[in-house]
């Protein structure tokens, strides 16, 4: 028998709340959050539900790179 996924319950809160809210993203943001640590407890791969917050993590930091070694921050 599969394991259960450990992220499954927040998921499901975020589907609830996209459909509560007519899929606006920012009212779901706590959700959301909920769902990131969630999969930042578990490592890349256990959680089928966290494939596209991983993937979200991946083009951040591609970004960060990208933008780093081409950019100066101004203070």
């Amino acid at each position: 028998m599969p394991q259960k996924d450990p992220c499954q319950k927040q998921a499901c809160e975020i589907q609830k709340c996209l459909q509560a809210n007519n899929y606006l993203e920012a009212r779901c943001e706590a959700v959301l959050q909920e769902m990131r640590r969630c999969c930042a407890q578990y490592p890349k791969g256990r959680s089928i539900c966290c494939s596209g917050f991983e993937k979200e993590e991946r083009e951040r930091e591609k970004l960060k790179t990208t933008s780093s070694g081409s950019r100066t921050t101004q203070q």
